[in-house]
């Protein structure tokens, strides 16, 4: 199988989508709900809905198998009609004790929501360069696939199954996929950086080159060549869709692999070094302080210090709902 770094990101940063519940509804309903330093999804898989989102001057329509995320922390209203009074989601959802919540006869409307879990010194990695929103609706190219695992979300969660919890951890980190898929489509639009040069098939081998072998002291003349463009035309184009030359890109590719092995294996400065095709430990040590802004031991000390305390995805005093 080839080399995908866009699966080598999503490895790094951890990047885990979870569904913290959802709920139903009747009748005329509006729900407002508060900005969370996560990034969070939610679908309709019944009836439709208005968003109205902080910063936006319009509300949203969603219609049923419409997928959303938002990268930013921003307060939000879900309602059936934007000129309603919202209710705080607090006094909904807090101390209900389930994963569930009806709202009227619960006939017009159902959703489910949740939240992405990151790393907490990698997670920027992701969170820093996703849009404050995306809005994928179910006419995307995409559509028959959201169908299909919001059935089978809704499926397991209502069957409750041998496996259920496993099965829908599973689905739900694909429809996180799918959505980021359904938004590299639209690559075009994308400012520069990682996720743009990601969607871009041009540079597609150079990138696949650099993270299959990060160690290589790859030439700018060896991955022009691969993606059959000349040296000047492949780094002036490799920068105007990633926002650095290509060997910026693998610097700093380097040193994220290298802060993943500073901080969950106890092995050597200098084992890092060579493993990432660096002849001394002083030349890694210069080029991760250049990037990172702290040595390496510096920076293993300080990871350490936050692996002992809270992480992201731990179990909280919010509502499950909430995310």
């Amino acid at each position: 199988m080839l080399t995908d770094p866009f699966s080598d990101v999503l490895s790094l940063t951890k990047a885990e989508a979870i569904v913290t519940g959802g709920f139903t509804a009747g009748g005329p309903w509006s729900i407002a709900f508060p900005g969370r330093d996560k990034i969070k999804f939610f679908a309709v898989v019944k009836g439709g809905c208005w968003v109205t989102l902080e910063g936006e001057a319009e509300p949203i329509r969603f219609e049923e198998g419409d997928v959303g995320l938002l990268a930013k922390k921003r307060s939000f209203v879900l309602s059936s009609d934007p000129a309603l009074q919202p209710v705080d989601a607090m006094s909904i959802f807090t101390g209900t004790g389930r994963r569930l919540v009806t709202l009227g006869d619960g006939n017009d409307f159902a959703h489910i929501g949740g939240h992405v879990a990151l790393d907490p010194l990698r997670g920027g990695l992701l969170s820093d360069i996703l849009p404050t929103w995306i809005h994928t609706r179910a006419a995307s190219p995409q559509a028959a696939i959201f169908r299909w695992l919001l059935d089978r979300l809704i499926e397991e969660r209502d069957i409750g199954q041998p496996g259920a919890a496993l099965a829908s951890a599973q689905l739900t980190q694909l429809l996180f996929i799918e959505i980021l898929r359904s938004h590299l489509s639209a690559a075009d639009r994308m400012p520069a950086g990682w996720l743009k040069a990601l969607a871009e098939p041009r540079i597609a081998p150079a990138l696949r080159l650099m993270h299959g072998e990060p160690a290589r002291a790859w030439h700018l003349e060896e991955l022009a060549s691969a993606c059959a463009m000349s040296r000047t035309s492949f780094a002036v184009h490799f920068k105007s869709v990633s926002g650095v030359a290509p060997l910026a890109y693998l610097t700093e590719w380097r040193m994220r692999l290298a802060e993943r092995a500073l901080r969950e294996a106890r092995t050597p400065i200098a084992s890092v070094a060579r493993s990432l095709g660096y002849t001394s430990e002083s030349a890694f040590s210069n080029a991760f302080k250049r990037v990172n802004g702290r040595s390496p031991s510096a920076y293993r000390v300080a990871a350490s210090g936050l692996d002992s305390g809270d992480e992201v995805g731990q179990v909280s005093s919010d509502p499950a709902f909430l995310g």
